[in-house]
Order: C-alpha cells, then sequence, then structure tokens
C-alpha cells in the first residue's frame, strides 16, 4: 500500500446553528478545530416540516436580490 494516500481521520467539534457542540470523526480541517455549520436540521424546513427559519449568514440572498431586483416576473 502507497504510503501517505489517505487523508488524516481526526476528530473535530461541529458547532450547530443553535451553538449545541458534538464531537465527530472526519477529515476535514485539522484535529480539534470546530466546523461551523450555516445550516442544519434544526434550521432547514426539510427537516422540520417548514417550522424553522433558514439564516443567511453569508449575505447571500441579499446579494442575489440586489443582482436581479431588475428582473420582473
Amino acid at each position: 500500500m502507497k504510503e501517505k494516500l489517505h487523508p488524516d481521520y481526526h476528530e473535530i467539534i461541529v458547532q450547530r446553528t443553535d451553538g449545541s457542540t458534538y464531537q465527530t470523526r472526519s477529515t476535514w480541517g485539522k484535529a480539534g478545530n470546530t466546523m461551523k455549520l450555516e445550516i442544519d436540521p434544526l434550521s432547514h424546513p426539510v427537516w422540520n416540516k417548514g417550522s424553522g427559519k433558514m439564516i443567511d449568514a453569508g449575505g447571500r440572498v441579499a446579494r442575489f436580490e440586489k443582482k436581479y431586483k431588475s428582473f420582473k416576473i
């Protein structure tokens, strides 16, 4: 088997939109890093039957609306 072929598999911390956290193993980032989720089962309407609220953390919706505000349907 070739050396250094597989990525490092280590423990990370995942932070949900409500601030709660849990530990899991992943190849993402480095050991001990925190992955902050923008969308998770607590906030996405598909997973919680429409009772959640989408959070626009990056301003993507505002940029989209600004870019296409002149288009009328």
